[in-house]
């Protein structure tokens, strides 16, 4: 089985950086990545719709290239995460966890018995349809699945130290427009609790030994909370960054005829 690089260098002190994907999902992305200097693709299927099918051949497209795939699932139930394991990411991100019970019921989805109670199927997409001992499987797969929290709640950032502590858990991310919508100040990255919460977060994966993640706008953003302790950072969204380029390409169009007539 293949493994999880990301996850390993994450647990030993480590950064990545790949990117979160909520509408480009053509056959070439993964490679477009790679070639970017992604460590990873994140596919999301709480907004947009993307299906179980859809994330299997993506997931696909990304055997034998030096991507980790992964998925944000709808929310933190078993079919959700076993489902989106079995069809071979080896990653998943959950949203609005907002407990440490919640976080290790996660986590014993994620993971086989004795670590957990997600269900044994192998000769399937995500050991690549291999043999091998189911022992040796795995404690492949304990290895490799990488567990990410995501706090964006009132609740969750009560609780983010208990559920930092939980085993199982390899990342806190910090969902920051839903905690400001959840704070009652939507969209106010400079107001003081915002701050405080994005510090507290940060904190608490440190104490713990886990990575705190965070999505990125923009390259400033990036350097921003690389400064505050996160390690995960992905780089987006998507559409925006095809629409900005496309808007500053016909732009330049537009202004070229203008000067030519």
């Amino acid at each position: 089985m293949r493994d999880n690089p990301v996850k390993a260098r994450l647990a030993g002190g480590g950064r990545a950086f790949g990117a979160m994907v909520f509408e480009v999902f053509t056959a070439g992305l993964p490679q477009i990545l790679v070639n970017a200097g992604a460590d990873y693709v994140l596919y999301d299927m709480e907004h947009t719709g993307l299906s179980f099918e859809s994330l299997r051949t993506q997931a696909a497209l990304c055997r034998g290239l030096p991507i980790v795939p992964m998925a944000r699932v709808p929310r933190g139930e078993y079919h959700f995460i076993a489902r989106a394991l079995d069809v071979g990411v080896r990653g998943v991100m959950v949203p609005m966890v907002g407990s440490a019970d919640e976080a290790r019921h996660i986590a014993a989805c994620a993971h086989y018995p004795p670590l957990g109670r997600r269900g044994a199927a192998f000769g399937f997409a995500h050991d690549d349809f291999g043999g091998g001992a189911p022992a040796d499987k795995i404690a492949a797969a304990h290895r490799r699945t990488m567990v990410i929290a995501q706090i964006e709640t009132v609740e969750g950032l009560a609780e983010v130290e208990a559920i930092a502590a939980v085993p199982g858990i390899d990342a806190l991310w910090l969902g920051h427009f839903d905690l400001t919508n959840f704070m009652g100040i939507p969209g106010r990255f400079d107001h003081p609790d915002y701050r405080a919460a994005v510090a507290r977060i940060a904190r608490a994966c440190a104490a713990h030994g886990k990575a705190a993640g965070y999505l990125a706008a923009d390259a400033g953003l990036a350097a921003e909370y690389l400064g505050h302790g996160y390690r995960l950072l992905a780089f987006g969204i998507d559409q925006l960054l095809l629409q900005a380029a496309f808007t500053q390409g016909i732009a330049a169009m537009r202004a070229a005829a203008k000067e030519q007539t």
